[in-house]
């Protein structure tokens, strides 16, 4: 069974009047990730800001570790108040499982196999 290793947390921009709100939602998202991370429950984070481009996906942070560490971030009652918190002061949230190094492959592999003949 293949399975996810990366979650995808990401936004488009601040709702107009809560960007202080973002602001310290986003640091305490950073701290809660490294503690996580310091203590064996994720592989590693990355946040991520993308530069202005027209699309709907300006940020993000991409959380690493095996299935099972995803599993449970995913339903620790911090994640979910991080992510209810989002949702108040950030427009379009999503959280997304994604697939990152040799799972790639394997997920194209699938994909390939998908197409049709002609």
């Amino acid at each position: 069974m293949l399975q996810s290793n990366c979650v995808m947390f990401g936004w488009n921009h601040p709702a107009t009047g809560r960007e202080a709100m973002a602001s310290e939602l986003f640091a305490h998202c950073v701290n809660w990730c490294e503690k996580q991370r310091s203590i064996g429950n994720i592989e590693s984070f990355e946040p991520m800001f993308l530069q202005s481009h027209g699309g709907d996906l300006n940020g993000c942070f991409l959380i690493k570790g095996t299935h099972a560490q995803l599993d449970s971030l995913k339903s620790h009652d911090e994640w979910v108040d991080i992510v209810m918190r989002a949702g108040q002061c950030l427009t379009q949230v999503g959280v997304v499982d994604c697939y990152t190094g040799t799972t790639v492959q394997d997920m194209m592999s699938r994909w390939t196999r998908s197409i049709p003949p002609r």
